[in-house]
């Protein structure tokens, strides 16, 4: 099966999803997309609400500011995978609850093993102790460690985790808008060395 029928069934199978209550007060699960092919998969937290609208990841304000930073880092939605921790928009926005993020990343492993990409960039807290977990590494906090890119083994693949802020939290904090444009322009070195 090719990795774009794999992604496509993952995707039939959130639509049906019902391991946790966020498929009742959901409008449409948010699988992820992108290019089936890609070296890169960016993984954020959860749906937003225009995200939950449409069906799409990263689409809404924060989804804006994530096309400027990918141009820094030379990159473009067509060429890598943007999906999340969670596939529903948990209420009111609020963060991930463990036994959501235990039913949804079952998922997110899924795709990340038929894309096999050569790095993964985390947006955000949840998105990064999901993944730096998953491959084992130590965790502290995103303040601690955006922009320092770890070579891991995940899910059986040797690629590059490179933290970062979520894009949603330049919305809220001038600070983290002047970070994570930094954290994207030592990406393109990251990119360039994978």
């Amino acid at each position: 099966m090719t990795a774009h029928n794999q992604l496509a069934l993952i995707a039939q199978q959130i639509l049906n999803c019902r391991k946790c209550p966020l498929h009742k007060t959901r409008k449409n699960p948010v699988p992820g997309e992108g290019n089936p092919q890609a070296k890169t998969i960016l993984i954020g937290e959860a749906p937003g609400y225009w995200e939950d609208i449409k069906g799409k990841p990263f689409v809404g304000a924060a989804g804006k500011f994530l096309d400027t930073l990918l141009a820094t880092a030379n990159l473009t939605r067509q060429q890598i995978y943007i999906t999340n921790i969670l596939k529903c928009r948990p209420p009111r926005n609020r963060p991930p609850q463990p036994d959501e993020t235990k039913a949804c990343t079952p998922y997110l492993d899924k795709q990340i093993q038929t894309i096999k990409p050569k790095i993964i960039i985390t947006l955000g807290n949840h998105a990064t102790a999901y993944i730096f977990q998953k491959a084992q590494l130590p965790y502290t906090s995103i303040t601690r460690q955006h922009g320092k890119p770890q070579n891991a083994k995940l899910l059986g693949i040797r690629l590059t985790i490179y933290p970062t802020f979520h894009p949603a939290a330049a919305l809220h904090n001038p600070k983290y808008k002047t970070l994570l444009q930094q954290d994207f322009q030592k990406l393109k070195q990251t990119l360039n060395q994978t």
